[in-house]
């Protein structure tokens, strides 16, 4: 299993994950769940119009937090929006339930993927895992 597949497949099993994005100096966090690979690597989505979104156009840094099963994962990096269609489209079909609310051509449908990630899995018993993608 790849490094992106092990972020995303912990992501998807945790359900819920915490996005944190800047705005100006203060730290914004929030719930998301969606989570997908599309041509390798980890996308997240949202809508433009949300205040998510003009964060990480002002400055893509980001980080996600997730637990399950005793453990943490902390994703550190870039947040970089794709709007081609296709990438849309991959997300959508993905989480079929987004679809009463997005369409990849609405013009309001956004995904981001990670540049430059840095994961890091925790636990309260065992050493840190670290990895790139």
């Amino acid at each position: 299993m790849s490094n992106v597949e092990r972020a995303c497949e912990f992501l998807k099993k945790a359900g819920t994950y915490y996005l944190a994005t800047v705005e100006g100096d203060q730290p914004r966090v929030r719930p998301f769940g969606t989570a997908h690979i599309y041509e390798g690597k980890l996308y997240i989505q949202t809508g433009k119009v949300k205040n998510v979104s003009k964060q990480l156009e002002a400055n893509g840094k980001a980080e996600i937090c997730a637990f399950t099963g005793g453990k943490w994962i902390r994703i550190a990096g870039v947040l970089k929006a794709d709007d081609r269609l296709e990438a849309k489209q991959s997300m959508l079909d993905a989480y079929p339930s987004l679809q009463a609310m997005y369409k990849a051509d609405d013009g309001n449908t956004i995904v981001y993927y990670f540049e430059c990630a840095k994961a890091t899995i925790s636990s309260f018993t065992s050493a840190p895992e670290e990895f790139t993608f």
